[in-house]
């Protein structure tokens, strides 16, 4: 355990260079709080302590910002830098060294059963405000670029970017991808289209019906 405790505090001089001194750490880094505050949370969790255990949960979301359901399993040396916001959910499972930005979502879908989020295996880097949901792995060395929302499965070594994400390079090879996120699916606009084709429809018909009408009185 102590071991573990001070490779939380050296992954921040490595991934922080604004880390100044241990003591600054320990005081001052909501990510560590909240990580070491999962690690006995997760201990009572499995012990089926589950009210101490969402307890002491809820008190470090509150501190902290940063939720981590006590169920969450998490490696060693995860960075959590400008944590606000960042949600961690019950059946997530988290490797080693990786790194989650400010309002990061490993989330569910839904109301399913059983594993609902997602695996993240060593390595991995999810940038600012990242959705990642549903139960599937996102590989080793992976990147998850800020703002993506990510929905399917995530090869290792691969760099994720956009809404729903797409890869655009896997093992150091980019990969060809419609990227232009101005031409997504707007379901607010095709329905105005359809009603303006509706109502477009509705007026030629309008006009043979006036047509047909004064024919009739000739």
């Amino acid at each position: 355990m102590f071991r573990t405790l001070l490779n939380d505090i050296d992954v921040v001089f490595e991934q922080d260079p604004a880390a100044r001194s241990r003591l600054e750490v320990v005081f001052s880094y909501s990510g560590v709080h909240a990580i070491w505050s999962h690690r006995v949370a997760h201990w009572f969790w499995k012990k089926k302590i589950y009210f101490l255990a969402r307890l002491l949960s809820q008190v470090s979301r509150f501190i902290t910002g940063i939720e981590i359901h006590p169920g969450a399993v998490i490696g060693q040396r995860l960075f959590i830098d400008h944590g606000m916001g960042v949600v961690i959910g019950e059946t997530c499972e988290i490797g080693d060294n990786v790194t989650i930005y400010q309002g990061v979502t490993l989330g569910g879908t839904g109301k399913e059963k059983g594993k609902r989020h997602p695996t993240v295996e060593d390595n991995v880097l999810i940038a600012s405000g990242a959705k990642v949901l549903g139960s599937f792995t996102i590989g080793k060395n992976s990147r998850i670029g800020a703002g993506s929302v990510v929905l399917k499965e995530v090869p290792p070594n691969s760099t994720v970017v956009g809404i729903p994400g797409q890869i655009v390079m896997q093992d150091g090879v980019k990969v060809k991808q419609n990227l232009d996120h101005h031409k997504l699916p707007d379901p607010i606009a095709d329905k105005f289209r359809e009603l303006e084709e509706e109502i477009e429809q509705l007026r030629a018909e309008l006009e043979e019906s006036k047509k047909y009408e004064r024919v009739n009185r000739l």
